[in-house]
Order: C-alpha cells, then structure tokens, then sequence
C-alpha cells in the first residue's frame, strides 16, 4: 500500500497547519462553550468535589495537551500508509468533534449526566486513537498518554459534580 509519508516541505507546513487549525479550533469552541456557563454564573453555583483544579490550572492544562495532540497527530499522519491515513485521521477527528461537545453539553447546555456520557464517549475516542496509533508510531502514542489521562480525570470529575448536584 502506498505510504503517505512525504519529505516535501510543502507537505509538512500544510500538514502541520491543517492539524494545528482542526485542534486549535476545537480548543477555541470548547472555550467559547465554558465561556457560557461561567459568563452567566451557572458554574459558580455549582457544588463542587474540594479537589476540583483552578480553572487557570485546567486552562494550562488542556493548552498543553492540545499541543501534544497536534504533534502526535502531526508525527503519525506524515508516516502512515493512505488507509491508516484515513482512518486515523477519521478517529482524530471524531475526537476533536467529541472534545468540543463535551463542553457545550456541560457548560452550555448544563446537561451534567449527559455530559458525564459524552465524556464516556470521549474517553473511548482517545482509547481508540492511541490503539491505532500504537503500532505505527510508539512516540506520537505516548504523547497521547497525558490527554488520556486528564480525560479520565476530567470525567471523574464530570461524575462528581452530577453526584453533588
């Protein structure tokens, strides 16, 4: 099967762009869903669990993990054959679509247990994009690792606060 890894600078700019736009529009959407839940003050009369993170924390955070994201993604899409290409590509961007729809269940729409399922959901997303990215290329899978982990965490915490509320 023909492989789609390219040398051509050309190739790579527009690859890198086309990854760092799909994930940084998705990182500006969710933000633009929480904006809503924290502008009106639904968020702030939340109860929530003692350990929840600073939202200045959790920023941080996800601007890291959006980075890993775009570099393994990046990695993995210059290397692969056309069908893992597209296939790949297709969960990565389910991913991001899931990513995007978490916040806007959960800030803007205040759905907490539905939010909980599309974490679910998410979660499973990630599982599966580090399954199919494993075998092609062990460093863009680890550097998925710490996106599957805040994800996990990140439906915990979606738990917890359905369970306070």
């Amino acid at each position: 099967m023909k492989t789609m890894k390219k040398e051509s600078l050309l190739f790579n700019v527009l690859l890198l762009t086309i990854c760092s736009f799909l994930v940084f529009a998705t990182a500006g959407l969710g933000s633009y869903f929480t904006s809503v839940g924290i502008d009106s003050g639904w968020y702030d009369s939340l109860n929530l669990p003692l350990w929840t993170p600073a939202g200045s924390v959790i920023g941080m955070v996800w601007t890291i993990l959006y980075i890993l994201l775009v570099i393994s993604v990046f990695i993995l899409l210059r290397q692969v054959d056309k069908r893992s290409f597209f296939l790949i590509g297709g969960v990565f961007l389910l991913n991001l679509v899931l990513n995007a729809f978490w916040s806007y269940l959960f800030f803007t729409l205040n759905k907490l247990f539905i939010a909980f399922i599309g974490a679910l959901f998410l979660t499973l997303s990630v599982f599966l994009l580090i399954y199919l990215v494993q075998p092609k290329n062990k460093l863009a899978s680890i550097l998925l690792y710490p996106y599957l982990i805040w994800v996990l965490f990140a439906s915990y915490l979606n738990l917890q606060i359905w369970l306070l509320n």
